[in-house]
């Protein structure tokens, strides 16, 4: 079936549950996909909720490689998730058309007024859409996390997800 599909005996990922969105399966990505978090010695832990929408948020964003990890298992989960993305990755002619054919979304930070109600707004056109991005915006320690995550998700009434990596045991984490 397509929910177990990629995921019958493998111990690096999670099986997606019915209600979240998927991407077109395409084996070869799936394959990619898992060969990122297997050289890489990574897997998945916790468990996916059964939602068709949610604002999931990785934290902390520590490193530029959680977004290897995190578009790794993307990609091997076949998950259909847009992430919310620093615009000066997209200044690169040909990662930036990668990016956005992987579902990230450039945000100018010094300009981002406006993201928190095109972000309720995307959400709200689809039947099943999962949202990600950093609540801190940033690789640096902060004191506090921005508040758009917890925005956007009130105002569109769904759930925040709560995600992270853990580099010492190499693990993306969900819940």
């Amino acid at each position: 079936t397509e929910q177990g599909m990629g995921h019958q005996g493998d111990d690096l990922l999670l099986p997606l549950p019915p209600s979240a969105p998927r991407v077109k399966p395409n084996a070869f990505v799936r394959w990619l996909g898992r060969s990122i978090l297997r050289l890489g010695g990574w897997r998945m832990e916790g468990a996916f909720p059964d939602l068709p929408k949610v604002v999931l948020i990785g934290a902390p964003h520590s490193s530029n490689w959680d977004g290897i990890w995190g578009l790794g298992a993307k990609l091997a989960l076949g998950l259909d998730i847009k992430i919310l993305g620093k615009d000066s990755l997209f200044r690169i002619p040909v990662l930036g058309l990668v990016l956005k054919r992987m579902g990230v979304i450039p945000v100018d930070r010094s300009a981002s007024h406006g993201v928190v109600e095109q972000s309720v707004e995307l959400m709200r056109q689809q039947p099943r859409f999962w949202y990600g991005l950093a609540p801190e915006c940033t690789r640096r320690k902060v004191e506090r996390w921005k508040t758009g995550f917890w925005k956007i998700a009130k105002a569109a009434g769904v759930p925040v997800l709560p995600s992270y990596f853990h580099y010492g045991k190499r693990v993306v984490g969900i819940g």
